[in-house]
């Protein structure tokens, strides 16, 4: 029973991914490998699923079986892209760069759009330079007239080694020699270099190295272990760019700036695309703190580059000031965040970018709603109207004005514009939208004290939420709907004694509830046939209740005012 448990882990497929992918991206790729080998558990074989666990091997040092969950997202899709850039990256972290090449390239014929395959090209290919030297490095010479023969028979003999059987003591001496100059093992190792000297040092002492560990290994199995390891990582290091290639890298960058050479445009591009895109990352990662600092170490840079050097110099200023001032408000920095985003709409502006000012406008607004002016918001996004491109944007333009203008408690306004944005998302036909702008609408009715109007506009919201599978907007609007329904009965009720002139109030109460609703329910009748008759004034106001804009006398009759209220009279009833 226990073996089965362990077998077929409780939960899901797709929750087991969503919990290793968010812990992957966290760094803690121990946990998100558990989660992964659940998963594969419940859906063997899954392509991405094995990619994912590849990149958790990868992350955590063990290329072998990430190399081979890579090689087993292949196996029944040798086209997939995700498994070859896997692949390609696994044999490169190994120091297999021909292999790796050879991957990159598979990838970058398939799938040309990705950009990772052809950095994945170049790295590789200076990988490959970088150990064996270039075409132009490399130069034969016969300086002798020697046979082939004898040039065999000499080179053999030189390559001879005496030998020479070693001590005990000489072998531990020769594990201790170290492989290359302390500067030269400095400058690849980085921080680890402490590391490895401190392990070299436990090797001279011999009680300790002679000694073992509780589980019975040996410390100087996992000394020497650490050694190798740290030896291993510094020659692919050295591999991938050696000591005399940073140096020289280094040189020439410094040359460069310090010539003010002009730089080649496609060089240009290529660098702001990739920053850029790194941004964007960062941002959508969680990271926002880095996504600002890195942005502004661009602008700066930029700022000091000539203008010819830099295609769309301007527009790209404004952009760069757009994703300070997205980071910023990501962090709560809103003064900041709307310094920003008004000199994004200031470099718009002087250089007549409308899709710039579209977007600069957009998040002025949206800075100025978060900080309660809505005033402000109102007017800035309503200067955005005429710039926006399709039905799904006017839709959530209008939503958000709409719902500024309900937070002045101008119930007028933020219905009108409610309807403007169900109008806009019935044009896209999204139905996401459609619930938002409905609810909006009914919201503002509940504020104009028109009951009757909010009921009926929450029933058509509660059904979109269930067309979007939408719980929590079923919660709510069943919550808004229920107290809605009470003001609406308690008001005609009050009305209806005042006017027969009853004082107990506890007399007959549940029949006068129901003849409360249906009157209610005529009136509400009455008043769509006379909305369908072809009045412009009530034509309008069917509209948003039916949420078709343009709605003919046929389609406002197929649902009458009162239509829905059968169910919710029921529902009341009980209570």
């Amino acid at each position: 029973m226990a073996a089965a448990e362990e077998k077929v882990p409780v939960g899901t497929f797709p929750s087991f991914m969503a919990e290793g992918t968010l812990l992957a991206r966290r760094g803690e790729h121990g946990k998100a490998l558990a989660c992964f080998n659940n998963a594969l558990k419940l859906r063997a074989g899954d392509k991405h699923c094995l990619v994912a666990r590849s990149e958790c091997y990868l992350r955590l040092g063990d290329t072998e079986n990430a190399l081979r969950d890579a090689e087993a997202s292949l196996q029944n899709d040798k086209t997939f892209s995700k498994g070859l850039y896997q692949k390609a990256e696994t044999l490169y972290t190994m120091g297999d760069f021909e292999f790796a090449l050879v991957f990159y390239h598979r990838g970058h014929r398939l799938r040309p759009d990705l950009q990772k395959f052809a950095l994945g090209i170049e790295k590789a290919q200076e990988a490959i330079v970088n150990c064996i030297g270039g075409p132009s490095s490399i130069k034969l010479e016969c300086k002798d007239e020697l046979c082939f023969v004898s040039r065999q028979a000499e080179s053999k003999k030189a390559n001879e080694k005496p030998q020479i059987n070693l001590t005990k003591d000489q072998k531990w001496a020769k594990k201790q020699k170290p492989v290359r100059n302390p500067k030269t093992e400095r400058q690849l190792l980085g921080e680890l270099y402490t590391d490895k000297t401190y392990l070299e040092e436990l090797l001279k002492d011999k009680d300790l190295m002679e000694s073992s560990t509780k589980q019975g290994g040996k410390v100087a199995e996992l000394v020497l272990g650490g050694i190798s390891y740290l030896e291993s990582r510094s020659e692919f290091w050295q591999q991938q760019k050696p000591i005399y290639a940073r140096l020289r890298e280094r040189q020439l960058r410094r040359q460069s700036w310090a010539r003010g050479r002009t730089r080649k445009p496609a060089e240009v591009g290529r660098y702001l695309a990739k920053t850029m895109e790194d941004i964007d990352m960062l941002l959508a990662g969680g990271s926002p703190e880095e996504s600002c600092q890195k942005a502004e170490r661009v602008l700066r840079r930029v700022q000091r580059w000539p203008e010819q050097e830099v295609p769309n110099r301007s527009e790209l200023l404004g952009r760069l000031h757009s994703c300070i001032g997205s980071a910023q408000l990501e962090m709560g920095q809103l003064e900041a965040a709307l310094q920003s985003h008004q000199m994004d709409l200031k470099y718009a502006r002087q250089n007549k970018l409308p899709d710039a000012m579209s977007r600069a406008l957009d998040n002025v607004g949206r800075v100025y709603a978060r900080t309660g002016k809505f005033q402000q918001a109102i007017a800035t996004w309503e200067k955005k109207i005429p710039m926006a491109k399709s039905s799904l944007e006017k839709a959530w333009l209008f939503h958000e004005i709409g719902r500024c203008y309900l937070q002045l408690d101008k119930a007028e306004a933020a219905k009108s514009y409610g309807e403007k944005s169900l109008q806009a998302a019935d044009e896209e036909g999204d139905v996401k939208w459609q619930l938002h702008a409905t609810v909006l609408v009914a919201e503002a009715q509940v504020k104009l004290k028109d009951h009757w109007a909010a009921i009926l506009t929450f029933e058509r919201a509660l059904e979109k939420a269930k067309l979007t599978a939408n719980r929590a907007a079923q919660k709510a609007i069943t919550t808004a709907l229920d107290e809605v329904s009470k003001s609406f009965v308690e008001l005609e009720g009050r009305e209806e004694l005042r006017l027969n002139g009853h004082t107990d109030c506890d007399f007959g109460r549940e029949n006068r509830k129901d003849d409360v609703l249906e009157k209610g329910r005529e009136r509400g009748e009455r008043e769509q046939r006379r909305k369908s008759r072809g009045d412009a004034k009530h034509r309008e106001d069917a509209r948003s209740w039916t949420g078709e804009p343009g709605a003919d006398r046929e389609a406002a009759n197929k649902e009458p005012r009162g239509g829905g209220w059968s169910r919710r009279s029921s529902r009341i009833r009980r209570r």
